[in-house]
């Protein structure tokens, strides 16, 4: 059984910024970004938080990497268009993968009364999965969307050309069943209604 998502429970959406899409940035030469319906999904996700009146939290990455397109001070790094937070919702500014660290996201997270999580955004690999473990091992009760969330192309110290998807579920594997419990999207929105009796909450590491 999974109880509802009530007031507890905040959406984190990390780091929905333009500069995710400099695939070759992220990915080399050849780089690639799986689940293109990432944005849709997110777009959902968040639509079902307000309708709701639910807590919503998002993080942008403000990078200390010179090269890197998630910086502030360019336009790669806004937010996406159509995920502009709206009035009331918090906004988190991070440089480093983990939404924890350096950051008052814990403090704001108390603040609204918050002590169940939703994740979803980009990478799946890197911002996403360090969050995820990190609320895990500070005891939030801790979902992730992994259709809600994307990685691109990771190439290996040994030259090896990682596919994107397979990046993605061997994260999402890593991270189901020990720091969270990964659901759909059909999943998340029908727990703002009401608990579910078939979920099962899988989150371990406790």
């Amino acid at each position: 059984m999974i109880e509802a998502f009530t007031d507890d429970t905040a959406l984190l959406l990390i780091d929905v910024q333009k500069g995710v899409d400099n695939l070759e940035h992220w990915g080399g030469p050849t780089g690639l970004r799986n689940n293109l319906d990432a944005e849709a999904n997110l777009g959902a996700l968040l639509a079902g938080w307000r309708a709701h009146n639910r807590p919503v939290v998002f993080t942008r990455h403000d990078s200390a990497e010179a090269n890197s397109p998630l910086k502030l001070s360019l336009a790669t790094g806004e937010f996406k268009d159509g995920f502009e937070p709206s009035d009331g919702e918090i906004v988190i500014t991070k440089s480093t993968n983990g939404a924890f660290f350096g950051t008052d996201l814990e403090l704001q997270l108390r603040r609204l009364g918050a002590h169940r999580l939703m994740v979803a955004g980009f990478f799946t690999n890197m911002c996403v999965e360090t969050t995820v473990r990190t609320a895990g091992n500070l005891a939030y009760d801790t979902y992730l969307c992994p259709e809600a969330c994307a990685t691109t192309n990771r190439v290996g110290p040994d030259g090896v050309d990682h596919d994107a998807e397979l990046v993605h579920q061997l994260s999402v594997a890593s991270l189901h069943g020990e720091f969270c419990t990964a659901l759909t999207v059909s999943e998340a929105m029908s727990l703002l209604n009401g608990p579910s009796q078939t979920l099962s909450r899988a989150q371990g590491n406790e």
